[in-house]
């Protein structure tokens, strides 16, 4: 295996959001040996800098799952696949005629910025947070997007997000990577493995070189393409029903940390 790609929460980072010293450790080894490493999350990029900063790798990292590739090296966005304007306007008018109660964010430059309507509902930890605020309905819609964010209220993850992708059918892609029932929207044809598939061609890497780890439904399309894709055990059934592997444990006990020492004999 030439490159390792992994997810972030509920794969690579636990629960308190720390990145065990053995994980720490295992990642320096491949980082050292030329094995190329890239984060593969649906966090924004404003989200990743406590993650490098733990890790301790410059690896690429592509957010909000595969709309905009993020080079720690140099601080810039390498690659960028948004939602535009005409095509974000298009499915909030969809999801406004389908889903009572929806309501809508936006993730701008790869994240960097959220801008919200004021009935969606932000974490505790970003209310205050100077990148994030509210804007009104019709100013959400006047700049491209990474991601669209959509919620209505409490759902079943897997339903509400398969209502959200049947209403954007050959719009836009729909899939979800919580169990707080909100959907996350990308351009259409935009997912982390188109994401990944490009960043291994720029170094020169086969499919089949590839070994990568996730737990949640928006790591599927990853997960499939990789050579080895390998679910953790914690994941989600379907992510562990679709994959080549399945870690011995979970992201709270250094899951992808000893499956890579197995591989790379570490």
């Amino acid at each position: 295996m030439r490159l390792v790609a992994t997810d972030l929460d509920g794969t690579l980072v636990r629960h308190d959001r720390t990145v065990s010293p053995r994980t720490v450790a295992v990642f320096r080894r491949l980082h050292d040996s030329g094995v190329a490493i890239v984060l593969v999350t649906g966090r924004p990029i404003r989200w990743i800098f406590p993650v490098y900063s733990q890790l301790g790798v410059p690896a690429l990292a592509i957010c909000a799952n595969g709309a905009a590739t993020y080079d720690p090296a140099t601080d810039t966005i390498v690659h960028s696949e948004p939602l535009e304007a005409d095509v974000l306007a298009e499915a909030c008018a969809r999801l406004r005629a389908e889903v009572p109660g929806v309501v809508f964010a936006v993730e701008r430059d790869g994240g960097r910025q959220m801008r919200h309507e004021p009935g969606f509902p932000v974490g505790p930890w970003e209310a205050d947070h100077e990148s994030v605020g509210p804007c009104t309905p019709e100013e959400l819609l006047t700049r491209p997007a990474a991601k669209l964010l959509v919620r209505a209220g409490v759902q079943s993850p897997d339903e509400f997000t398969a209502r959200v992708g049947a209403c954007l059918a050959g719009l836009a892609e729909a899939t979800n990577s919580s169990s707080s029932g909100m959907v996350e929207v990308s351009a259409a044809g935009v997912t982390k493995a188109s994401a990944l598939a490009l960043v291994a061609r720029t170094h020169s890497v086969e499919a089949a070189d590839v070994i990568a780890f996730g737990d949640m439904p928006n790591d599927l399309p990853m997960l499939t393409w990789a050579g080895r894709g390998v679910a953790m055990a914690n994941g989600h059934p379907m992510v562990r029903a679709a994959a080549s592997d399945v870690t011995k444990h979970s992201n709270e006990d250094d899951g992808v940390a000893e499956y890579l020492e197995r591989v790379f004999s570490f």
